[in-house]
């Protein structure tokens, strides 16, 4: 990064106290080298008229190229006005937690703690000698035997067999059986060692290896990580990838000293589409230390922790003269590694899942161009309102940052938005 940064105010105090846009922040003056001021124009009043219009309370985005960044900060923590945000300003990662959580594993990988083919047994006991429903809609005691072990590489390609369910509530048995476990909510009152206790009771759904299935993956890492290496997950992530980073604002809880850092986050009425508070900052869900650290969804970070991740893999393992990962490692974490048997069940929720083509270690991989975005992009998003994503043909990284869930068309829309202004402003 340069170590010049300029700040242009611009914008005006819209109808519900809230500043439209509160500064505009361009690394290397007001036109950056390798990042073209009429895309990063249009970007900010893209972003101006979702907040202007209420969609989104605030923002930030951020855009790496090489040496240069921009960031646009927007809006307030709290919907209606109040106080602004800030750059700093700390936001629930949600989903975007699936890459570091790959990126820890893949270090125990490097230091011949785990093989990628070799089964978790010994480690995750819970989880050896399982039984497979025979179909999804089976009763939990029609079962058959699991072909093989559930691997390593099956639980960083979401391909262990089991996973969140894609049909409406209490469709099938299995799902009843997650929602009395207490197994379906991001916030589970009971620790890792008891969490992966309760899974251990319940069938899979499908034959290790078989099909890719959303998000659970992530967090049954996070407790083979936890025990592989002798410390918490948040402990582990801590020392070999957030200090090394300098990612001095990620973790899974916000410190009551930063708490006023951190949005009210929203979701949506889903009978009106009305912003509905989901998480407030004092007093909720991130105010204090989880029992249990989801390897899947816990991270709270800002923008500019974010992109020293991503730059670091865009570097092919390292930041600042430090090494985090082997570029092997990288490569093959940013391949697909999905074979299209596997892809069925994503790729048929195309535009949230489906739309890269590919799915490496815990985060999609772009494998054909279908908008702007060039084959080899490679991020993910989070369903509380965040998108991260790193381009290596662009040597580029975007990350928007929101508070407000992807449960309307109003958040997907603005992130789409966004990147389709971050490419205009490449040259």
């Amino acid at each position: 990064m340069s170590k010049s940064t300029t700040w242009d105010m611009q914008g005006s105090w819209d109808a519900k106290g809230g500043w439209a846009t509160q500064g505009r922040c361009d690394e290397h003056g007001a036109a950056p080298r390798g990042l073209a001021s009429a895309g990063l124009d249009r970007m900010r009043h893209v972003l101006a008229r979702s907040v202007e219009s209420g969609a989104v309370p605030g923002l930030v985005a951020l855009v790496g190229r090489g040496a240069d960044t921009h960031v646009e900060v927007m809006g307030t923590l709290r919907a209606g006005g109040g106080e602004p945000v800030r750059r700093d300003t700390l936001f629930r990662m949600a989903s975007a937690t699936k890459p570091v959580t790959a990126a820890a594993a893949m270090i125990l990988v490097e230091e011949c703690r785990l093989r990628l083919d070799d089964p978790v047994d010994p480690w995750l006991p819970e989880l050896a000698d399982r039984k497979v429903l025979a179909r999804i809609d089976a009763p939990l005691e029609e079962t058959v035997p699991a072909h093989r072990p559930i691997t390593l590489r099956d639980l960083l390609t979401f391909t262990f067999g089991f996973g969140a369910v894609l049909a409406p509530p209490d469709a099938y048995p299995i799902q009843v059986a997650i929602r009395e476990l207490g197994l379906d909510t991001t916030a589970p009152e009971f620790g890792p060692d008891e969490w992966i206790r309760r899974l251990g009771e319940l069938p899979l759904m499908r034959q290790p290896g078989e099909l890719w299935q959303y998000h659970t993956g992530s967090d049954v890492l996070g407790v083979l990580i936890a025990r592989v290496a002798g410390q918490s997950f948040e402990a582990f992530l801590r020392e070999r990838i957030f200090e090394p980073l300098g990612m001095k604002d990620t973790g899974f809880h916000v410190p009551e000293d930063r708490i006023h850092r951190l949005p009210v986050s929203y979701a949506h009425d889903p009978a009106t589409g009305e912003l509905t508070v989901w998480d407030e900052a004092a007093g909720g869900k991130y105010s204090r230390p989880p029992v249990f650290a989801a390897g899947g969804d816990g991270l709270v970070s800002t923008a500019d922790d974010y992109h020293a991740f991503y730059r670091m893999l865009l570097n092919k393992g390292t930041l600042g003269g430090e090494r985090v990962l082997s570029r092997a490692s990288v490569e093959l974490m940013t391949t697909d590694q999905l074979t299209p048997g596997q892809k069925t069940e994503k790729d048929a929720f195309g535009d949230h899942f489906g739309r890269h083509g590919g799915y490496g270690f815990g985060m999609a991989v772009r494998t054909h161009r279908r908008d702007l975005a060039s084959p080899g992009q490679f991020g993910w998003d989070g369903g509380l309102g965040t998108s991260a994503y790193a381009d290596p043909a662009e040597d580029l990284v975007g990350i928007l940052l929101t508070q407000t869930a992807q449960d309307s068309p109003d958040t997907p829309g603005l992130i789409k938005d966004f990147w389709t202004t971050a490419y205009q402003a490449t040259v």
